[in-house]
């Protein structure tokens, strides 16, 4: 199973500008965790936080029982070999071909001989769809293919902790849809922790067993995907909506007075712009028929079952409409 995460406190500035603060969540192990919020929230500064390629003023970031706020540089290294990372563009070396952009963790973090190299660099580029393409260089390949390759060189060292970094930017819905496949295919197979961070509405509303978001330098909030897919909270409707009405502005956030206008004008019979609202709880996407059951299903099934009484009615309600319906199902295959 992989591993979980846990964060306390996490508070990051550039200089005067505070990006986020106190942010404080659990991610747990082994399970498929999404991250959203409007663009400049700071959500890609998280990722690079948790592999300590940016440090934070203050909070912890436990990982495997170390703190790496407070590891040495040794220990930092060998956290960091727990992680694959899959960047926005793929951020592959334009001078290496597929193959030994893939193959370059395994030649810099093991001594694994070349024949060895081959296997794993084959079977991953396999995984996700590019075998036959491993000659081929990023200025070649088209911006999937880049995404596709920088997701199967993140895989190489077996990761048990994979963060991707808005997969599905500049991608069009249906190699979109084929990703998150992917991932969750993976997730099936290596049982590794996964954290995606995606401003795609759909990506959101289908995709993780675990949903946070960030907006005006807080975590608005994070936990089971029916929480916040069945809040009230009016930042979390406008961005699950694409709404224009709502406190998330074209540059910052809205003051009182602009978003009474705007509730003004809506009541009026104005169309607050996006589409139309999507309610309840979609189903989530499953693994491929095929492959490995998800182990991370019954463990938060379990883990659900436990923080039940602690969420929201309509989160409670929706999750027990999801265990029912799963009880239904088991009966009905057992007739």
């Amino acid at each position: 199973m992989g591993i979980g995460i846990s964060v306390r406190g996490l508070t990051k500035s550039f200089g005067a500008a505070r990006v986020w603060e106190d942010v404080t969540l659990d991610i747990p192990a082994g399970e498929v965790s999404g991250l959203i919020g409007p663009s400049g929230t700071g959500k890609s500064v998280f990722l690079k936080s948790l592999i300590g390629l940016l440090r934070p003023e203050r909070g912890s970031i436990v990982v495997d029982g170390v703190d790496i706020m407070q590891s040495t540089a040794r220990e930092l290294y060998e956290i960091r070999r727990l992680f694959g990372v899959m960047f926005q563009d793929g951020a592959l070396f334009g001078s290496m071909n597929l193959y030994d952009n893939t193959a370059f963790p395994l030649r810099e973090h093991t001594n694994k001989t070349e024949r060895e190299i081959r296997d794993i660099v084959m079977e991953k580029l396999e995984l996700v769809g590019l075998q036959g393409d491993e000659n081929k260089y990023p200025g070649e390949i088209s911006g999937g293919m880049k995404k596709r390759a920088g997701l199967a060189r993140s895989l190489v060292l077996d990761p048990e902790i994979i963060l991707c970094d808005e997969p599905d930017s500049g991608l069009d819905p249906v190699r979109t849809a084929y990703l998150c496949q992917l991932l969750i295919d993976i997730n099936a197979q290596t049982d590794a922790t996964i954290l995606i961070v995606t401003h795609n509405i759909n990506v959101a509303r289908t995709v993780p067993d675990n949903i946070g978001m960030l907006f005006r330098h807080k975590l608005v909030m994070f936990g089971p995907r029916e929480m916040l897919l069945t809040s009230d909270e009016p930042v979390v409707g406008q961005f699950l909506n694409g709404r224009r009405i709502g406190p998330i502005g074209m540059s910052e956030e809205k003051d009182e007075a602009t978003m009474a206008e705007e509730q003004a004008m809506v009541d009026a019979g104005q169309h607050a712009g996006g589409v139309d609202d999507v309610e309840g709880v979609p189903p989530q996407v499953v693994a491929t028929p095929g492959m490995p059951v998800r182990k991370a299903v019954e463990r938060r099934r379990a883990r659900v079952r436990e923080m039940l009484h602690t969420l929201p009615p309509k989160a409670q309600q929706a999750i027990l409409d999801d265990l029912e319906g799963d009880t239904a199902s088991v009966g009905a295959q057992r007739r």
